[in-house]
């Protein structure tokens, strides 16, 4: 039986082994052999029979890519057992990062900045590597994608069909080697599609080749442009080498008043970004930086930014392609007349369908340490919720998500539809997993409700969220529940519920509905 905190720690370190290496597909002989130890030495850690050490954890880490788990767990079990007297000794040190036989090349820094520039995007990377394979490096691939509209992928497809990035307008240059020894590369095409480009930069141009020999180390340096309209309000780094030290930077006019938050996505979350952004205005331009050293293998860092400013560049719905036939709108009535649904909502605060806020990714809360903030936003969420209840008779159950409020931050409340049950709160979800099973019923949404759409949503869906103290729950709804959460999940997405109807369906005027004040049917 587990006695001491460090036998407990040892036990979590050996769970999170046996569970990434399971999930990776590997047998306990096949992990040795890959991290370059005896065929029995994995048994015997995840037998106890063996104490972990560093060198170990950071082989296995390296090798099953577990997004820092393991190491986190070898890290709280190491400190425990260091803690317990000074008679123990720590293990002989071992490089920073160990990497798994064969690897090539590492970055050892990456600088990756965005600068907007007279209605154009130009970015720049400069990349240290060092080859630590056997082989000689001859070429390097560059992958450049755009996105014009993240939240928005049939849309922005159609978007980029009809203008499609081009090498002209990219103007792609790239160097290799500083100072006195900079070459020029030159590049070779690899794929072309609409929105994507991938090109290998040549360790070599017109005066010969400079191969990148084992031991040695260079640094690319290499920019390209792209026009705002085919940019979207996202700059993605992939770490697919690996990556010592990662900075990402973004150069905005000041007047365009930025807002810029962070993201990372690696196998095991979608969370922010664990340290801020840094912030300073230089010569009437906003600089935004974010680094790291220790960026993981396989995972995505993500900065997302709005405009505030009058004078920035536009970037609402419109301009984005239809994707379907629909009723616009009318013009809001005389004087004297009923007030429009759409305008009962905006007159009560609801953001309407038009504004940049639907259409970004909300900013998850770092909790505990903004538990004031969520705390603050759940309350005006349920006073505008208090609010509606007062102009209309909600009979499906309602759901408000703080981007509809002005609040660009992932909280959103959810009142069923049974008369006096309590509104659920929800802080950061996500959708784990959902049924097979689905249905087709018509939407609503407070911000155009003066029409209705049909959707298909699965019957169940199970939602991991958090609490304000930080930590989370899984929780199930069903049936009109589930509808209502993941239509307010969406919008904590950018996403609208018009995105998710078949293309040959039609949004209903709200005249025309006639299932209004009657819950759904299942």
């Amino acid at each position: 039986m587990t006695t001491s905190p460090v036998e407990r720690a040892a036990d979590q370190f050996v769970a999170a082994l046996a569970q990434w290496r399971v999930e990776r597909g590997m047998t306990k002989k096949q992990l040795a052999a890959r991290m370059g130890f005896d065929p029995s030495y994995v048994s015997h850690v995840e037998g106890r029979r063996h104490k972990p050490t560093e060198d170990f954890a950071r082989r296995a880490e390296a090798v099953l890519a577990a997004g820092g788990v393991i190491w986190q767990r070898f890290q709280e079990y190491d400190e425990l057992r260091h803690a317990r007297g000074t008679q123990l000794h720590r293990d002989p040190p071992v490089p920073v990062q160990w990497l798994p036989p064969g690897t090539g090349l590492i970055v050892e820094q990456e600088i990756a900045e965005l600068t907007y520039m007279k209605g154009a995007y130009r970015c720049r990377i400069r990349r240290a590597l060092y080859n630590a394979g056997v082989e000689p490096v001859t070429r390097y691939l560059v992958k450049i994608a755009v996105d014009r509209y993240p939240h928005d992928p049939a849309g922005s497809n159609q978007h980029h069909r009809q203008h499609p990035l081009s090498f002209e307008e990219m103007d792609l240059h790239a160097v290799a080697g500083e100072g006195d020894a900079v070459e020029p590369m030159q590049w070779r095409l690899k794929l072309d599609r609409d929105a994507a480009k991938e090109v290998w930069l040549l360790f070599a141009n017109d005066h010969g080749q400079f191969p990148l020999y084992p031991g040695e180390r260079t640094t690319i340096d290499y920019a390209y442009t792209v026009d705002e309209e085919k940019w979207g309000h996202w700059f993605q780094r992939a770490v697919r080498l690996p990556t010592r030290n990662l900075t990402v930077r973004l150069d905005f006019p000041v007047e365009f008043e930025p807002q810029v938050w962070g993201v990372e996505t690696s196998l095991a979350a979608e969370v922010p970004v664990r340290t801020p952004l840094e912030r300073h205005n230089d010569d009437r331009r906003a600089v935004f930086e974010w680094s790291t050293d220790a960026p993981l293998l396989n995972a995505r860092y993500r900065l997302e930014w709005r405009f505030r400013g009058q004078t920035a560049p536009h970037t609402g719905d419109e301009g984005v392609p239809r994707q379907r036939t629909a009723v616009e709108p009318r013009t809001p009535e005389p004087n004297g007349h009923e007030l429009r649904a759409s305008q009962r909502m905006r007159g009560i605060g609801i953001v309407q369908r038009g504004a940049d806020l639907l259409r970004q990714r909300a900013r998850h809360f770092q909790l505990p340490r903004e538990e004031s903030h969520a705390r603050e936003a759940v309350a005006a969420l349920r006073a505008t919720l208090g609010r509606l209840e007062t102009v209309h008779d909600f009979s499906k159950g309602v759901g408000l998500a703080a981007p509809q409020i002005g609040l660009a931050v992932a909280a959103a409340m959810v009142r069923p539809p049974e008369r006096g049950a309590q509104p659920v709160v929800l802080l950061n979800p996500r959708v784990v997993d959902e049924s097979g099973e689905t249905d087709e019923q018509y939407e609503g949404c407070l911000s155009f409700f003066d029409y209705r759409g049909l959707v298909v949503r699965p019957l169940r869906v199970d939602v991991e969220h958090a609490r304000f103290d930080g930590t989370r729950v899984i929780t199930s709804f069903e049936q009109a529940m589930a509808r209502l959460v993941s239509h307010e999940i969406d919008h904590l997405d950018g996403r609208l519920y018009v995105d998710r109807m078949a293309a040959d369906s039609a949004l209903v005027p709200v005249e025309e509905y006639g299932q209004t004040g009657r819950p759904w049917s299942y």
